[in-house]
């Protein structure tokens, strides 16, 4: 169709406001420059590098082959997925759920987007802890809501307290949004920490939205908690999301899941029943398998991630203008790079970090994410689920290019 400036205008003011997801945006990029011969190592998407378990595949090639998996299905999900879902939900996480609690979504960043359509009114706030993720303030503006970021450093090692909290609400606060481990701090609350915030929250009548997609990933004594299980009064008023993209290596097969009270998933299903009708059949069968097949595979995939962990954060921290927290969890580095502002980087002067990741990419072909897509301005995110000899090229190139 021939191009209109004015059918682009005549969008609504909602779409039209939303931002190109900055991950996706810079492992983009990477991928363009790979394909047009550059060599490219991209720290940029938050994707492990690790194939999807031998036993979720198998599953998946039985399920193509099954007439069952080639017609629609409930729109909460498969009956066995959700019952998998549960029962991972008790032993992970530690809360009291069954079937009728989860409703299975395409990806977790899908149940993002319910979870905050569900709750929200025009004009509610939504407390997010800040560094965020990308996407969460896109849906809550997106569901009508007000994000509220609520900003942590590494002073605190970007852990909020409940007076953090209380100086940013208002009237109009709805919900909180709960992230631990933390992307893209790698960030872990302790239970002490944990119990004071749901207490809070429980205590002022909000919502609590919790993402747990990566609680399978936490190093050095750091120990995963669900925060409806830490503070069981907030259970009423939770939404807990998580997947198999992370801790599963099955980031394109997209199936994530949300955890609620029954009424909340009611009112999912029916939501969700009009958005997608089901999820894929053959993604969800392969999701059964490998939740049914237990924690073998994470628990490897945890232990290389461990070892990747010591030596990006070694390295980096010894990088003129760098200053790298360990993280606690997940699979990220979150280095300061403010002691470079203001400072020439091949001949460049460094306006800020956003800056900083375009002379990366352009001078060594590194591709990372600026900290101004997580509402933190100075960082840079560093993913290190990418491969061990990937990961020792790309820190090579930035010590020629730095040093």
């Amino acid at each position: 169709m021939p191009s209109d400036s004015r059918s682009t205008t005549s969008l609504s003011r909602r779409v039209r406001a939303i931002s190109e997801s900055a991950t996706l945006a810079m492992d983009r990029r990477a991928k363009e420059l790979t394909a047009a011969g550059e060599q490219v190592i991209s720290f940029a998407a938050g994707e492990p590098d690790f194939a999807t378990p031998e036993v979720a595949v198998a599953a998946a090639e039985r399920a193509c082959r099954d007439i069952r998996a080639h017609h629609y299905t409930p729109a909460a999900g498969l009956p066995e997925l959700r019952e998998a879902v549960a029962v991972k939900t008790r032993r992970d996480a530690g809360v009291p759920v069954t079937a009728a609690n989860v409703m299975i979504t395409s990806g977790t960043k899908q149940a993002v987007a319910h979870a905050f359509t569900l709750l929200l009114d025009p004009g509610d706030e939504v407390l997010i802890p800040a560094p965020y993720w990308v996407t969460f303030p896109e849906a809550v503006t997106l569901a009508g809501g007000v994000p509220v970021p609520v900003f942590g450093d590494e002073t605190t090692n970007f852990k909020l307290s409940v007076a953090d909290l209380e100086r940013c609400t208002t009237e109009r606060t709805k919900a909180l949004l709960f992230v631990s481990p933390s992307n893209p701090t790698g960030a872990v609350y302790g239970l002490e920490r944990m119990r004071e915030i749901g207490e809070w929250a429980a205590g002022r009548g909000l919502w609590v939205v919790c993402d747990e997609i990566y609680d399978q990933f936490t190093y050095s004594g750091a120990v995963f908690h669900s925060l409806p299980a830490v503070v069981p009064e907030l259970q009423a008023r939770s939404i807990c999301l998580n997947g198999v993209a992370k801790a599963y290596a099955m980031t394109g097969w997209r199936v994530g899941w949300m955890v609620a009270p029954a009424e909340v998933i009611t009112a999912a299903i029916n939501l969700q029943s009009h958005v997608c009708g089901n999820i894929s059949n053959v993604s969800q069968l392969a999701a059964v398998a490998a939740l049914d097949a237990g924690l073998e595979p994470v628990q490897r995939m945890r232990a290389v991630f461990a070892e990747r962990r010591e030596r990006i954060v070694a390295r980096l921290s010894n990088l003129p203008g760098f200053e790298c927290l360990p993280p606690e969890g997940a699979f990220y580095a979150f280095p300061s790079v403010r002691g470079l502002v203001g400072h020439q980087v091949a001949g460049r002067v460094v306006q800020g970090s956003a800056d900083l990741a375009n002379i990366l990419l352009d001078e060594a072909k590194v591709a990372v994410v600026p900290g101004d897509a997580f509402g933190a301005p100075g960082y840079l995110r560093f993913s290190y689920a990418l491969s061990e000899e990937e990961l020792e090229v790309g820190l090579d190139r930035l010590e020629s290019l730095l040093a």
